[in-house]
């Protein structure tokens, strides 16, 4: 990365740039990737929430991709490898694609928002009524961080619309933003 830096800034364009191309190209090539990889007829399409590095094949899990026919030990398995290096316990979003021959593609994405906010906030909960009753606190830096986080999984790689849609969940969440 250093060295084609090197060559951009004898053109006198900015790392910034730089780095937004390859963040953006790199996103471009995983989706080619992906889409190479659903040339397989895909069967069913399974979005499951799990806690890291904790997946057994009880209930939930274990019906839901028994139903399918997917091999949960396997499943249970790979999941609990890919999740490795994440925190215990803290859920993260699954997705499952099944092929005809019953062979499966596990994506782990980020967890949920809302589960990072809670996380960074230390609250439980949710406020059951967000602009009667406010919950906890959350700081600009916290909201920066979660969004930094997100922005693997979003739709956008502008950092500032991230903030936005965090903020956004932080405050349908009864959270105060400091």
């Amino acid at each position: 990365m250093s060295s084609i830096l090197a060559k951009w800034k004898k053109y006198k364009i900015s790392s910034l740039l730089v780095e937004k191309y390859f963040k953006f190209s790199f996103h471009v090539k995983f989706k080619k990737i992906l889409k190479r990889k659903m040339k397989k007829k895909i069967q069913a399409k399974i979005k499951l929430r799990i806690p890291a590095r904790q997946a057994t094949p009880n209930p939930p899990v274990g019906p839901i991709l028994g139903q399918k026919g997917i091999n949960i030990m396997n499943f249970c398995k790979i999941f609990n490898e890919k999740t490795s290096s994440a925190e215990k316990g803290i859920i993260v979003s699954v997705l499952v694609y099944l092929y005809p021959d019953k062979s499966f593609d596990v994506i782990i994405k980020t967890p949920p928002t809302s589960e990072l906010l809670k996380k960074f906030s230390g609250i439980e909960s949710g406020s059951s009524k967000p602009n009667l009753k406010k919950v906890g606190k959350v700081s600009k830096e916290q909201i920066k961080k979660i969004a930094e986080i997100k922005m693997k999984d979003m739709n956008t790689h502008d950092l500032s619309s991230i903030i936005k849609s965090v903020k956004g969940t932080a405050r349908s969440m009864g959270l105060e933003i400091n």
